[in-house]
């Protein structure tokens, strides 16, 4: 049997096997392609679900995010409204300013850049390299300067240096009227007097300008802009004249230098409107550097101050007891050296044997005792309730800031001696304005006006609103003002106890005033004065009032040695200013003596 050959043996590597593995090979490599393909889709899904989500969904968001480190927002100040005198002349106004600031981030070179600025804005390189060395994205490089200079120092495009529009509040004057008009601070708000008192009307409210910076952090004029626009404040005119205010500062201060006293005051009145055309203090500020002026100086003594007014105050009483009836300027009165009222031993400036005075010479030599006995004809009851009339005690009305009401003691709480004290001008308080009142009230026919210090508001608009009429009333009856008045002439004359205070063509009438000062700091009398003297000219047609007064002087004590003096140098500017002539006629001759 013929044997089958065995099938030839395939070669390793060859054939069907090698086929396979070639197969097996190609699989792999498909396999891994579409995991490849599997992971490229994947990360173009993300990427894409991330370009959508960036895009899309959070797109706004980002793209306002983006504008917003572009844009920049800044106040835009509202133009305080000025203080005017009473002819629209400006005590406190306001002009534009600008400041600069820096983003340290955007300065490249802090050493050049402040080398550039050191000789505009006065101030070392050095400092201003160190100033402007930082990651601050805002801060100031300089506060209120002129629009003239910061057009010197935009001209230099430094990168990183801006500016923003402020306003800075000037006072022409200086110390014009300083302790009336005030002063405001840093921010530009008011801290005293009118500024203070009436902030809100004059502040106005400020606006806002959004912008939008490129790089370098100039502005883009075709970006993003957004505006509103600031409300201008209203304008305060006040009665103050102040050219009257000019000549009351300066005399007041010459006086209390000369006589070495702590502080005076000048009021000047028009007894008929109410109208305050004068408001001095001395010492005083300048209003522009009022951050650099002590305290002390910076209110307004007219006000806040009160002191007891001594004589002056028997104007007060000698009202009442003529419009009570009680007695007239002729009426006589025996007075003895002493006087003992309550327990407590009273007697005059002066030591003297019996005095035969009628009730002018009793107002004409200031006699305590005189008017004490005068008083008693009336009773406390009666004093009292004129003292209050006369506002004594009450606000005066003004609203301004730190004033003081003054006092007199109720009745309820007086002493066996509160009257007989009232009665000369002890035991009860004014302010300067208070003192100065009481004689506008006689001056007026004895119709109280209430004093007023502002005229009207201007309104951003331009209209005017007028103050509000003052209240009025009816103190004493004309005729007894009227007798009150030439009984004011015989203190000025030569019999009277202020000779100094006569004005050469005019009638002028007024009373002296020596009274014992309470020390705050104790509350009790410690031999200091403060010596007075309030008029009125022309006296037969008053038309204006002075009243002025000298705390705690040195150099001299009596009010119709150091006070009168100042009473005539305003008194008669004024006459002048206002232009008011004399009245012509002579003052009637009153009998000063009795018997």
């Amino acid at each position: 049997m013929k044997q089958m050959a065995a099938p030839p043996r395939q070669r390793r590597g060859t054939g069907s096997t090698s086929q396979y593995r070639h197969a097996v090979v190609k699989g792999h490599a498909g396999k891994r392609g579409m995991v490849l393909l599997i992971i490229t889709t994947m990360a173009f899904s993300v990427f894409a679900v991330r370009l959508i989500d960036l895009q899309v969904v959070k797109g706004p968001d980002l793209a306002e995010q983006a504008l917003s480190q572009r844009l920049r927002t800044t106040a835009i100040p509202a133009m305080r409204g000025s203080i005017l005198d009473t002819k629209g002349a400006p005590l406190a106004t306001t002009v534009e300013a600008r400041n600069v600031t820096a983003d340290q981030t955007l300065v490249t070179d802090p050493v050049a850049v402040g080398a550039a600025l050191a000789p505009i804005l006065g101030v070392e390189a050095s400092v201003l390299a160190t100033r402007l060395t930082g990651t601050r994205r805002y801060m100031f490089v300089a506060k209120d300067l002129s629009p003239e200079t910061w057009k010197q120092i935009d001209a230099l495009r430094l990168p990183g240096i801006f500016s923003e529009p402020t306003l800075r509040r000037i006072y022409p004057g200086g110390s014009l009227a300083a302790n009336v008009v005030g002063f405001v601070g840093a921010d530009g708000k008011g801290l005293g007097g009118i500024e203070y008192g009436m902030q809100d009307l004059l502040a106005g409210t400020s606006g806002s300008t959004t912008y939008e910076r490129g790089p370098g952090g100039r502005v883009i004029t075709t970006g993003e802009m957004t505006r509103s626009s600031a409300v201008h404040g209203s304008d305060v005119q006040l009665t103050i004249d102040r050219d009257i205010q000019l000549i009351a500062q300066r005399q007041i201060a010459r006086q209390v230098e000369s006589a070495r006293a702590d502080s005076g005051t000048v009021i000047v009145m028009d007894p008929r409107s109410g109208h305050i055309l004068a408001m001095a203090t001395a010492p005083t500020f300048d209003a522009n550097t009022a951050a650099t002026s002590p305290d002390a100086v910076r209110g307004n003594r007219a006000l806040s101050d009160i002191y007891e007014p001594g004589s002056t105050s028997k104007v007060m009483t000698m009202a009442a007891i003529v419009d009570q009836g009680a007695a007239n300027a002729g009426s006589a009165f025996t007075i003895p050296s002493t006087l003992k009222r309550g327990g407590k031993v009273f007697h005059d400036d002066v030591a003297h044997g019996t005095w035969h005075l009628t009730l002018a010479g009793i107002l004409a030599k200031s006699s305590n005792l005189g008017t004490i006995l005068a008083s008693e004809r009336i009773g406390g009851r009666k004093l009292y309730s004129y003292l209050k009339a006369f506002g004594i005690g009450e606000p005066t009305g003004i609203k301004f800031p730190g004033e003081s009401s003054g006092s007199v003691p109720e009745r309820s709480d007086w002493s066996p001696t509160t009257f007989p004290t009232l009665a000369f001008g002890q035991g009860l308080s004014v302010n300067s304005v208070q003192a100065a009142s009481v004689f506008a009230t006689i001056a007026n026919d004895g119709l109280r006006v209430q004093p007023t210090l502002v005229q009207g508001i201007v309104n951003p608009d331009g209209t005017v609103t007028p103050a509000a009429a003052p209240k009025v009333t009816q103190v004493v009856k004309p005729s007894t003002a009227k007798q009150i008045r030439l009984m004011l002439e015989s203190v000025v004359g030569k019999h009277g106890t202020a000779p100094k205070a006569a004005i050469p063509g005019y009638r002028v009438g007024g009373k002296t005033g020596t009274a014992q000062y309470v020390d705050p700091r104790c509350g009790c009398y410690n031999g200091q004065v403060v010596a007075s003297f309030i008029g009125m000219a022309p006296a037969d047609n008053p038309q204006l009032v002075v009243a002025v007064s000298l705390i705690n002087p040195r150099n001299g004590r009596f009010g119709g040695q150091i006070a009168a003096p100042v009473f005539k140098r305003v008194m008669t500017y004024a006459l002048q200013a206002r232009q008011i002539p004399p009245t012509g006629k002579r003052a009637p001759r009153l009998l000063l003596t009795a018997g």
